[in-house]
Protein backbone atom coordinates (compact mmCIF):
# COMPACT_ATOMS: atom_id res chain seq x y z
CA UNK A 1 0.00 0.00 0.00
CA UNK A 2 0.86 3.66 -1.07
CA UNK A 3 1.70 5.26 2.03
CA UNK A 4 1.40 9.07 1.73
CA UNK A 5 2.00 11.89 4.30
CA UNK A 6 -0.21 14.92 4.75
CA UNK A 7 -0.19 18.17 5.60
CA UNK A 8 -2.74 20.51 5.68
CA UNK A 9 -4.13 23.11 8.63
CA UNK A 10 -7.58 23.67 7.67
CA UNK A 11 -9.21 20.81 9.21
CA UNK A 12 -12.04 20.15 6.95
CA UNK A 13 -9.83 20.42 3.47
CA UNK A 14 -7.32 17.69 6.10
CA UNK A 15 -10.22 15.29 6.84
CA UNK A 16 -11.43 15.85 3.28
CA UNK A 17 -8.42 15.30 1.22
CA UNK A 18 -7.69 12.21 4.00
CA UNK A 19 -10.69 10.06 3.35
CA UNK A 20 -10.72 10.86 -0.61
CA UNK A 21 -7.16 9.30 -0.65
CA UNK A 22 -7.97 6.18 1.91
CA UNK A 23 -11.27 5.39 -0.95
CA UNK A 24 -8.57 5.29 -3.62
CA UNK A 25 -6.64 3.25 -1.43
CA UNK A 26 -3.87 4.93 0.06
CA UNK A 27 -2.65 4.66 3.84
CA UNK A 28 -2.45 8.72 4.67
CA UNK A 29 -0.66 9.90 7.83
CA UNK A 30 -2.38 13.28 8.18
CA UNK A 31 -0.75 16.01 10.19
CA UNK A 32 -2.52 19.40 10.77
CA UNK A 33 0.73 21.74 11.14
CA UNK A 34 3.94 22.45 9.38
CA UNK A 35 5.83 21.51 13.02
CA UNK A 36 4.53 18.16 13.01
CA UNK A 37 4.90 17.29 9.11
CA UNK A 38 8.76 18.64 9.67
CA UNK A 39 9.03 15.65 12.09
CA UNK A 40 7.62 13.01 10.27
CA UNK A 41 8.70 13.47 7.01
CA UNK A 42 12.55 13.29 8.13
CA UNK A 43 11.45 10.50 10.89
CA UNK A 44 9.46 7.93 9.09
CA UNK A 45 9.13 6.51 5.58
CA UNK A 46 6.78 7.59 3.15
CA UNK A 47 5.98 6.99 -0.41
CA UNK A 48 4.62 10.28 -1.40
CA UNK A 49 4.57 13.86 0.59
CA UNK A 50 0.77 16.56 -0.04
CA UNK A 51 2.18 19.84 1.75
CA UNK A 52 -0.16 22.93 1.92
CA UNK A 53 1.82 26.05 1.32
CA UNK A 54 0.71 28.19 4.02
CA UNK A 55 0.89 25.80 7.45
CA UNK A 56 1.15 27.43 11.42
CA UNK A 57 4.86 26.32 12.66
CA UNK A 58 6.77 25.72 9.64
CA UNK A 59 5.64 26.37 5.86
CA UNK A 60 5.70 23.55 3.00
CA UNK A 61 8.36 25.19 0.86
CA UNK A 62 10.25 24.45 4.76
CA UNK A 63 9.22 20.76 4.97
CA UNK A 64 10.14 19.69 1.63
CA UNK A 65 13.40 21.79 1.93
CA UNK A 66 14.27 19.95 4.94
CA UNK A 67 12.83 16.62 3.01
CA UNK A 68 16.05 17.34 0.05
CA UNK A 69 18.67 18.15 2.85
CA UNK A 70 17.85 15.20 4.64
CA UNK A 71 18.37 12.75 1.14
CA UNK A 72 14.31 12.24 0.90
CA UNK A 73 13.83 11.97 -2.74
CA UNK A 74 9.87 10.69 -3.00
CA UNK A 75 7.90 12.93 -4.97
CA UNK A 76 6.40 16.07 -2.89
CA UNK A 77 2.72 17.95 -4.00
CA UNK A 78 2.35 21.17 -3.14
CA UNK A 79 -0.69 22.64 -2.12
CA UNK A 80 -1.70 26.21 -2.24
CA UNK A 81 -4.00 29.29 -3.24
CA UNK A 82 -0.44 31.22 -4.46
CA UNK A 83 -0.40 30.73 -8.07
CA UNK A 84 2.66 33.29 -9.28
CA UNK A 85 5.08 32.13 -11.50
CA UNK A 86 7.33 33.13 -8.29
CA UNK A 87 5.63 31.05 -6.01
CA UNK A 88 5.99 28.47 -7.86
CA UNK A 89 9.05 28.68 -8.37
CA UNK A 90 9.76 29.29 -4.77
CA UNK A 91 7.96 25.70 -4.19
CA UNK A 92 10.10 23.86 -7.14
CA UNK A 93 13.27 26.00 -5.71
CA UNK A 94 12.34 24.37 -2.22
CA UNK A 95 12.23 20.67 -3.47
CA UNK A 96 8.58 20.08 -4.73
CA UNK A 97 7.72 18.24 -7.71
CA UNK A 98 4.67 19.23 -8.40
CA UNK A 99 2.23 22.18 -7.53
CA UNK A 100 -1.24 22.35 -6.98
CA UNK A 101 -3.32 25.98 -6.92
CA UNK A 102 -6.02 25.95 -4.89
CA UNK A 103 -9.66 25.27 -5.09
CA UNK A 104 -8.73 22.02 -7.29
CA UNK A 105 -10.45 19.31 -8.95
CA UNK A 106 -10.22 16.39 -6.53
CA UNK A 107 -9.97 13.99 -10.01
CA UNK A 108 -7.02 16.21 -10.51
CA UNK A 109 -5.07 15.59 -6.96
CA UNK A 110 -5.84 12.01 -7.67
CA UNK A 111 -4.40 12.07 -11.41
CA UNK A 112 -1.04 13.63 -10.20
CA UNK A 113 -0.37 10.86 -7.68
CA UNK A 114 -0.94 8.35 -10.03
CA UNK A 115 1.43 9.64 -12.10
CA UNK A 116 4.00 10.09 -9.49
CA UNK A 117 3.01 6.73 -7.91
CA UNK A 118 3.51 4.88 -11.67
CA UNK A 119 6.66 5.99 -13.15
CA UNK A 120 9.21 3.72 -12.60
CA UNK A 121 12.33 4.04 -10.43
CA UNK A 122 15.44 4.32 -12.31
CA UNK A 123 17.43 1.36 -11.85
CA UNK A 124 20.28 1.71 -9.60
CA UNK A 125 23.45 2.70 -11.13
CA UNK A 126 21.30 3.61 -14.70
CA UNK A 127 23.31 7.10 -15.86
CA UNK A 128 22.59 8.57 -19.28
CA UNK A 129 25.30 10.66 -21.22
CA UNK A 130 25.01 13.47 -23.50
CA UNK A 131 28.30 15.32 -24.67
CA UNK A 132 30.47 16.08 -21.53
CA UNK A 133 27.52 15.79 -19.39
CA UNK A 134 26.35 12.45 -17.25
CA UNK A 135 22.54 12.36 -15.73
CA UNK A 136 22.44 9.30 -12.57
CA UNK A 137 18.76 8.51 -12.85
CA UNK A 138 19.14 6.92 -9.17
CA UNK A 139 21.07 9.53 -7.42
CA UNK A 140 19.42 12.36 -8.99
CA UNK A 141 22.81 14.00 -9.76
CA UNK A 142 23.93 16.08 -13.17
CA UNK A 143 28.09 16.13 -13.34
CA UNK A 144 30.31 16.76 -15.86
CA UNK A 145 34.17 15.63 -15.04
CA UNK A 146 34.71 16.12 -11.36
CA UNK A 147 31.41 18.71 -10.56
CA UNK A 148 28.43 17.72 -9.89
CA UNK A 149 25.07 19.01 -9.02
CA UNK A 150 21.97 17.90 -7.44
CA UNK A 151 18.53 17.80 -9.79
CA UNK A 152 14.53 17.21 -8.47
CA UNK A 153 13.02 14.14 -9.67
CA UNK A 154 11.30 16.38 -11.86
CA UNK A 155 13.94 18.07 -13.63
CA UNK A 156 15.68 14.30 -14.05
CA UNK A 157 13.03 13.16 -16.16
CA UNK A 158 13.02 16.08 -17.94
CA UNK A 159 15.79 15.85 -18.85
CA UNK A 160 16.12 12.13 -19.45
CA UNK A 161 13.46 12.91 -21.90
CA UNK A 162 15.58 15.58 -23.56
CA UNK A 163 18.68 13.21 -23.52
CA UNK A 164 16.65 10.05 -25.07
CA UNK A 165 15.22 12.06 -28.01
CA UNK A 166 19.15 12.82 -28.71
CA UNK A 167 19.03 16.47 -30.65
CA UNK A 168 15.18 15.58 -32.06
CA UNK A 169 12.83 18.04 -31.12
CA UNK A 170 10.00 17.86 -28.81
CA UNK A 171 7.34 20.22 -27.99
CA UNK A 172 6.24 21.27 -24.46
CA UNK A 173 3.38 18.71 -25.07
CA UNK A 174 5.54 16.49 -25.53
CA UNK A 175 7.97 17.07 -22.78
CA UNK A 176 5.13 17.18 -20.01
CA UNK A 177 4.03 14.13 -21.52
CA UNK A 178 7.30 11.71 -21.46
CA UNK A 179 8.57 13.54 -18.76
CA UNK A 180 5.63 13.69 -16.08
CA UNK A 181 3.23 11.04 -17.09
CA UNK A 182 0.00 12.77 -18.08
CA UNK A 183 -1.46 15.79 -19.62
CA UNK A 184 -2.17 18.43 -17.60
CA UNK A 185 -2.66 22.89 -18.60
CA UNK A 186 -0.22 23.01 -15.61
CA UNK A 187 2.32 21.05 -16.43
CA UNK A 188 2.30 21.88 -20.09
CA UNK A 189 2.71 25.71 -18.69
CA UNK A 190 5.26 24.90 -16.48
CA UNK A 191 7.79 23.05 -18.77
CA UNK A 192 9.51 26.53 -19.34
CA UNK A 193 9.95 26.72 -15.37
CA UNK A 194 12.15 23.27 -14.67
CA UNK A 195 13.63 23.93 -18.31
CA UNK A 196 15.17 27.57 -16.56
CA UNK A 197 16.30 25.66 -14.08
CA UNK A 198 18.00 22.78 -15.83
CA UNK A 199 20.03 25.64 -17.86
CA UNK A 200 21.21 27.47 -14.50
CA UNK A 201 22.80 24.16 -13.45
CA UNK A 202 24.15 22.95 -16.92
CA UNK A 203 25.68 26.34 -16.93
CA UNK A 204 26.61 25.96 -13.30
CA UNK A 205 28.74 23.00 -14.47
CA UNK A 206 29.97 24.47 -17.11
CA UNK A 207 29.12 22.27 -19.57
CA UNK A 208 29.25 22.60 -23.84
CA UNK A 209 25.58 21.57 -23.64
CA UNK A 210 22.84 24.07 -24.32
CA UNK A 211 18.85 23.43 -24.21
CA UNK A 212 17.87 24.80 -27.39
CA UNK A 213 14.69 26.70 -27.91
CA UNK A 214 13.09 26.15 -31.26
CA UNK A 215 10.68 29.07 -31.92
CA UNK A 216 6.87 27.95 -31.79
CA UNK A 217 8.42 24.03 -32.17
CA UNK A 218 9.89 22.90 -29.29
CA UNK A 219 13.54 22.46 -27.82
CA UNK A 220 16.42 20.07 -27.88
CA UNK A 221 20.13 19.35 -26.67
CA UNK A 222 23.02 20.67 -28.70
CA UNK A 223 26.45 20.60 -27.95
CA UNK A 224 27.85 24.58 -28.06
CA UNK A 225 30.89 26.40 -26.89
CA UNK A 226 32.68 25.10 -24.01
CA UNK A 227 31.71 27.42 -20.71
CA UNK A 228 35.00 28.38 -18.79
Amino acid sequence: MIKVLLVEDEKRMNEALAELLRQEGYAVDARTNGADGMTAIVENSYDLAVLDVMLPGASGFDIASAARSAGITMPILMLTAKSSLEDKITGLDSGADDYLTKPFEPRELLARLRAMTRRVPAKEGQTLHYADLSLDLDGLRLQKDASSTKVTAREARLLEALIRANGSILNREQLALQAFGYESDSEYNNVEVYLSFLRKKIAFLGSCVVIKAERCIGYHLQEGAHVS
